[in-house]
């Protein structure tokens, strides 16, 4: 029987960094916090791929991990996504996020440069023996060019720090076969919003989502209704959100939900390159999607 605890259950939004002249936009980022927390999500993770991460300086990132946990106050969990493909970097950040009171650690899989799984499993638990949070390991194939195996998971399940992995793979049945060898020695997160009921009806305890961001009471209400027992309904909020989970990644992610949160009036439009605005006419698609859901005019 394992002995780790969930981080949550239910719904972690994975938070937008809004900029305002280059600039992180700690207003517009405090008033965000506020709507999150008061649609009742379980966690906030901030610096993941939602939040821009790959684009803040290391001083940005240092902060931003602080002002969200002091912003937060204890009232749901502050995950900081503290990975790298720099392993002595991700220690070094990591650190740092335990000692300003994070309460979990997001780790991404090394991009680029990538691994070997033997690497991986290395990576991941020279990160682990120098923390004292628990640690979520993020596994985004799509982004990083580098799947973490079953066997590298099992490996790594052991590891009395490594509680969770986002799973953002998009492949059921290789989630299904991680929920099935690892057990509660692993606890499993959705890394994508249009497979949230359909994991959670394989084990899995929530979501890491995008979709909050816009929807947070909708997104909670839905992981809620699934642990509560009314499966159906929850299956039926997936269906009914589709459309608009899809339009949020009708481009590369966190363009189209920026683009969403600076029309519903939360921040501006700012991000930072490569990241670029959307042409006026996929603009016009999402905010029709957008409207369509009552959340603009």
């Amino acid at each position: 029987m394992s002995t780790k605890k969930p981080i949550f259950k239910g719904t972690a939004t994975a938070i937008i960094t809004p900029f305002k002249n280059g600039k992180i936009d700690y207003e517009a980022y405090g008033k965000i916090l506020e709507f999150q927390i008061a649609g009742g999500v379980n966690a906030i993770v901030v610096c993941g791929t939602t939040g821009e991460a790959a684009t803040l300086t290391d001083a940005e990132h240092r902060e931003i991990i602080e002002y969200t946990v002091r912003h937060v106050n204890r009232r749901v969990p502050v995950i900081a996504g503290t990975g790298s493909n720099d392993t002595a970097y991700a220690i070094e950040l990591s650190k740092h996020a335990c000692e300003v009171g994070a309460d979990a650690l997001l780790l991404v899989t090394p991009y680029y440069n990538k691994a070997s799984q033997k690497g991986l499993v290395k990576h991941f638990a020279a990160i682990a023996d120098a923390t004292s949070i628990p640690n979520i390991l993020y596994n985004v194939p799509s982004r990083t060019g580098v799947n973490i195996s079953i066997e590298t998971y099992k490996e790594l399940s052991k590891h009395p720090n490594i509680v969770a992995t986002k799973e953002a793979s998009g492949n059921i049945a290789f989630i299904a076969q991680l929920i099935d060898e690892c057990g509660d020695d692993l606890y499993v997160y959705s890394g994508n919003d249009d497979q949230i009921i359909p994991l959670m009806s394989l084990g899995a305890l929530g979501v890491i989502s995008v979709l909050a961001n816009i929807m947070p009471a909708e997104t909670a209400q839905m992981t809620k209704l699934f642990l509560d027992g009314e499966v159906q309904k929850s299956a039926q909020m997936q269906l009914k959100l589709l459309k608009l989970i899809n339009a949020l990644f009708m481009t590369v992610n966190p363009i189209p939900v920026k683009t969403a949160m600076a029309k519903m009036g939360f921040c501006d439009v700012e991000m930072r390159l490569p990241l670029c605005e959307m042409d006026e006419k996929d603009n016009e698609k999402l905010y029709d999607i957008l409207r369509r859901y009552g959340l603009i005019k």
